[in-house]
């Protein structure tokens, strides 16, 4: 069951630290300033990436995030760039993409910025949640997926890598949504929305999102693995707006058995060096078998569930970016 796994996992193991050579590698890290995406960038410059690109929502706090890179890896000054992304915006989201199918080459990027928050907003014309954490994160996903093949098309033996950061917690919910007949305007609904367990949902559907994508792409050659990560509880900054109850038995189980945002970090990393294997898979304590995946996802409702989900998300990606579906 995913909870023992995880249980299990955070008291009893550690994410292994990463070996892998970078050289020559161009990495992007999305929400990447502070947590895990911080964390990530700094092992992928202890590896020795030639390049690594930072997005970020605030420039400014890339830039100090960047100085204080600098200071642990010297290498920093000239590999680190940073740029702005926002995920609450389609159009920052198609900006960014733009900018990255101008790079010569990109080796891997891992798509880790995310939301947590009960307090009710709109982005875009839908749940804020909904928004950064589904919608957003699979334009970007499309977007960046044709700069992933032209690399692969030129640099025959690298294999791309595209890491969606996920979560334990899609398991956690009945996700009764799916019941009605529009997934999305039942949560762009208000009165009727359940913010309590919001970021669980999200994070369900944005696995069924890779995971649509990866059966579509498992056959495309060249070829470009896809795949999510759950970096498991880390000491990060993803739950700071969470309050009452909620606030209180996040900060119990942080104190119980959470690892550091080094540790979590490695995670990231480790999916981005995971394989061919590890396409569609969702990748859990830094290894490739779906342990710690929810059964429904690959049950027969599960299956409907994400065709269905995947119908009505690609019908509002056609609406932000014509012809993306072609992708």
């Amino acid at each position: 069951m995913p909870l023992r796994h995880e249980l299990h996992s955070q008291l009893f193991t550690r994410p292994p630290v990463p070996t892998a050579d970078f050289s020559g590698k161009t990495i992007i890290v999305t929400g990447s300033n502070v947590g895990l995406g911080k964390e990530a960038v700094q092992h992928f410059l202890r590896l020795k990436a030639s390049k690594v690109i930072m997005a970020v929502r605030s420039v400014r706090k890339g830039e100090d995030a960047k100085i204080e890179i600098t200071k642990n890896y010297k290498t920093a000054a000239s590999a680190l760039e940073v740029w702005p992304l926002d995920y609450s915006n389609y159009a920052s989201c198609q900006d960014f993409a733009a900018k990255v199918a101008t790079l010569g080459r990109v080796d891997a990027v891992v798509l880790n910025a995310g939301i947590a928050t009960e307090e009710w907003e709109l982005f875009e014309g839908h749940e804020s949640q909904v928004t950064v954490n589904v919608i957003s994160t699979t334009l970007l996903m499309l977007l960046i997926l044709p700069t992933l093949y032209a690399t692969a098309e030129k640099y025959p033996s690298v294999t791309p890598v595209l890491t969606v950061v996920g979560s334990g917690v899609h398991a956690y919910t009945k996700f009764p949504e799916r019941e009605n007949p529009k997934i999305f305007d039942s949560m762009d609904d208000k009165k009727i929305s359940r913010m309590g367990d919001r970021y669980q949902v999200t994070k369900l559907m944005s696995l069924f999102a890779v995971r649509e994508v990866a059966e579509k792409t498992a056959s495309k050659r060249p070829f470009v693995i896809i795949n999510t990560v759950n970096p498991g509880l880390c000491y990060t900054e993803l739950n700071r707006s969470a309050v009452g109850g909620t606030a209180v038995a996040m900060g119990v189980m942080k104190a119980m058995m959470a690892w550091t945002a080094e540790e979590g970090g490695r995670t990231l990393v480790f999916a981005s060096v995971a394989g061919q294997e590890s396409h569609g898979v969702f990748i859990s304590g830094s290894k490739i078998p779906n342990t710690g995946q929810s059964k429904f996802v690959t049950s027969a409702e599960g299956k409907r569930t994400q065709k269905k989900m995947w119908g009505e998300l690609a019908e509002i990606l056609e609406r932000i970016q014509p012809g993306i579906s072609a992708i």
